[in-house]
């Protein structure tokens, strides 16, 4: 423990140091957060945490370490409160301490910051016990405090006959009292602890779900949602606030969605953040997109793209005039594929326009549009408009309408390149899926260059994945490929500290793409069905999406499994 203020420092000092050789931040970083903190006094470890340099779980244990200290961890907190009329529940929320356990040796004592001796010296007395010190995560130490003192304590006497949405409605009357609440220590650091999480997990998204008796937090990971935490009942009006407010949007307005946006320093990194807020019977629910500017690649084989695939998609998408589309259901990746593609065609010598919604990523060199349909700035009227401004390729977030589909298929007519996403199972239904809009058989046979069909797979842990031979009933069944007669190779997912045991790491794209032959155009001339435009394509060379998942799982980069469950519509 530290008896003095330089003591501390020379603690702080050893701690940033331990940091730096983790490469959990570089020298520059940590100056600039040292003048902060000659400002405002700060601890150095809450300071880094704050400004979102180091995760609070890294924070801990580097400090914990330092001390030679173990952390706290969820499952340590009690179920019951200990010492409970003995000391103050203000001390100890204010002090940031919460008594674990009582054993031989002492009181076990989870400690936010772990150099306060005056603290330590107090519970000494208090409890006439030594005092062992673990180092708590301001976050978990939070939730446990709400949960064995504001729950379980006095505080929730006053409100027994009240529901918790009864008690949140009464708060949501009360706006400045709400902003307040959002606004203070434990909510900010709560929310802030939910984000650096949420990307130490590698998660695409963050669902906030409200629930009669719970709260519950699940994170999208590999495209699989799974459940992660559990905040405080009472905290639910406070955390959605919260989030509202960062992402500027109206707290008091909770009958109605909103989406907004605002970015955020994790970990060193700037992330943005996508926010939609939907009102449901016990609050509102609350979905955070995380879209990390620096994830976007150039390279098309990072996404997924086999080898001998790379090379046709590339001969369609850099045509200088026609229509490319991407498609798949919601979450398999078309918009990471076009921003890709536009990577790859952006040049000085060439002008490109995109009309989102909404803009997920901010390209440079590139002229972003967002859709507003509430001021009537559709996607048709946008084309429209952008069409007079000369431009060399235009990205549609997708073709919704008929009417921006003829305007699409008419810039195409007059000399540009048009990039696009539509919503069907296969490259050979999204044919069909246009001439069902409207739009006539000619246009599409004279527009369309190409169509990109696609899912996600998770990609298997290079670490744990384990071969094994297919059953003769499962080649025969599935008409797996067979080399010289012996049954096909695939992996089984295993699990390991590298993937968090589910693995898993990642995902990757299965894709088809569908070449507008001569062939293809005379079956859409005379309105042929999709299978048969499928036939005649594999038959041009196109290999399936489900043969491309085939592949990669004999190659060891996804399991059977994962191709089975995302092409089973295909």
């Amino acid at each position: 423990m530290v008896a003095n203020s330089e003591d501390r420092r020379q603690v702080e000092r050893s701690f940033a140091a331990r940091l730096i050789r983790a490469d959990k931040i570089d020298q520059g970083a940590l100056d600039r957060v040292q003048r902060i903190q000659s400002e405002n006094r700060d601890r150095l470890d809450a300071l880094l945490v704050k400004l979102g340099y180091v995760s609070e779980r890294d924070a801990a244990e580097a400090l914990a370490a330092e001390l030679g200290l173990v952390t706290v961890k969820p499952a340590d907190y009690p179920d019951s409160a200990l010492l409970n009329g003995d000391v103050s529940k203000k001390f100890l929320h204010e002090a940031g301490v919460l008594p674990l356990a009582l054993t031989a040796e002492g009181l076990v004592l989870a400690m936010v910051d772990p150099l306060d001796e005056f603290t330590k010296r107090a519970m000494e007395v208090a409890s006439g016990q030594p005092i062992i010190a673990r180092v708590a995560l301001a976050t978990e130490f939070e939730t446990a405090f709400h949960r064995l003192y504001e729950i379980e304590g006095g505080s929730r006497a006053p409100v027994a006959e009240k529901t918790q949405d009864a008690v949140d409605e009464e708060l949501l009357e009360d706006v400045d009292r709400l902003r307040d609440l959002a606004s203070e220590g434990p909510v900010i650091r709560l929310v802030n602890q939910l984000l650096a999480r949420a990307v130490e997990a590698r998660a695409s998204d963050i669902h906030i779900e409200p629930f009669q008796n719970r709260l519950v937090v699940r994170y999208r990971i590999d495209g699989v949602m799974r459940e992660v935490a559990e905040p405080p009942l009472a905290l639910r009006a406070a955390i959605t606030s919260r989030i509202k407010i960062m992402a500027k949007l109206n707290i008091a307005e909770r009958r109605l969605p909103q989406d907004g946006r605002f970015r955020q320093a994790i970990q060193g990194r700037d992330y943005d953040l996508r926010i939609s807020t939907v009102p449901t019977l016990h609050g509102e629910s609350v979905v955070m997109r995380i879209l990390d500017r620096t994830g976007l690649v150039h390279d098309f084989g990072a996404l997924g793209f086999a080898e001998d695939s790379v090379a046709p998609f590339l001969r369609v998408l850099e045509q200088a005039q026609g229509i490319l589309l991407v498609t798949g259901p919601t979450g398999s990746g078309k918009t990471t594929t076009l921003y890709t593609s536009l990577m790859r065609l952006n040049s000085p010598e060439k002008k490109l326009f995109t009309v989102e919604d909404p803009i997920e990523y901010q390209l440079e060199g590139v002229n972003q549009i967002q859709v507003r349909p509430q001021i009537e700035l559709s996607f048709a009227h946008v084309l429209r408009s952008i069409l007079r401004q000369d431009p060399d390729i235009i990205m549609i977030g997708e073709m919704r309408d008929l009417e921006t589909a003829q305007i699409a298929i008419q810039a195409a007519l007059t000399g540009h390149l048009v990039l696009s996403t539509l919503h069907t199972n296969s490259a050979a239904a999204t044919v069909t899926r246009l001439l069902d809009m409207g739009v006539e058989d000619y246009l599409v046979t004279s527009t369309l260059n190409g169509i990109l069909a696609q899912r996600l797979v998770r990609r298997l842990c290079p670490n744990c994945r384990e071969p094994y031979a297919a059953l003769p009933e499962l080649v025969t069944e599935l008409r797996l490929p067979q080399t010289h007669g012996a049954p096909p190779i695939f992996y089984h997912t295993k699990g390991c500290e590298n993937c968090t045991g589910t693995g898993y790491l990642g995902r990757l794209a299965i894709t088809e793409l569908l070449v507008m032959t001569d062939d293809v155009r005379r079956l859409v001339l005379r309105r042929a069905e999709a299978f048969e435009l499928h036939r005649a394509a594999v038959a041009a060379g196109m290999r399936s999406m489900y043969d491309d998942g085939i592949r990669k799982a004999s190659q060891g980069l996804t399991s059977l499994e994962e191709v089975l469950r995302v092409t089973r519509d295909v």
